[in-house]
């Protein structure tokens, strides 16, 4: 998905990563509708889920999802995300998170979104996120209507 955004930068977005709880999942439950959207997403770029699996039970979550879902130790988990972002291309990636643990993965990425739902957000996301929004809804929802991206970052 090509976005251009006016005295600001343009963006050639083919993949997104979207860390899994609190930012897709609540409690470790997606909901229907992201999994709808997630599903209408899925059209146009590949999605990676990226998980410590906190809850065990993100696989059987992403069952039958459009997806692809990265597990791993909770101790490299800054740095995992980052490194995954930057092995696929930067350039090409959006990032949705809101833990302490996506940080490093928002900063990597050419678009970075932090989503403030029900499980909160770390606040110093604020600083490396180019979009803050409330919901995991809202979050995906801007790339289903890209000009909303365009509204929050043109010059």
């Amino acid at each position: 998905m090509k976005i251009v955004i006016p005295e600001y930068k343009t963006l050639d977005i083919d993949t997104l990563f979207l860390d899994f709880n609190g930012t897709i999942a609540v409690d470790g439950i997606i909901p229907a509708g992201v999994k709808q959207r997630l599903t209408a997403l899925a059209e146009v770029f590949r999605i990676y889920i990226l998980t410590a699996d906190t809850n065990g039970n993100a696989k059987d979550q992403c069952e039958g999802l459009p997806v692809i879902l990265q597990t791993f130790p909770t101790g490299n988990a800054r740095e995992y995300k980052k490194e995954l972002i930057k092995a696929t291309g930067s350039k090409h990636c959006a990032a949705m998170g809101n833990g302490r643990n996506d940080e490093l993965m928002l900063k990597e990425a050419a678009l970075s979104i932090a989503i403030m739902d029900k499980e909160g957000m770390y606040g110093r996301l604020f600083k490396e996120a180019d979009l803050c929004v409330r919901s995991m809804q809202d979050g995906l929802d801007l790339f289903l209507y890209p000009n909303r991206i365009i509204a929050g970052l043109r010059g």
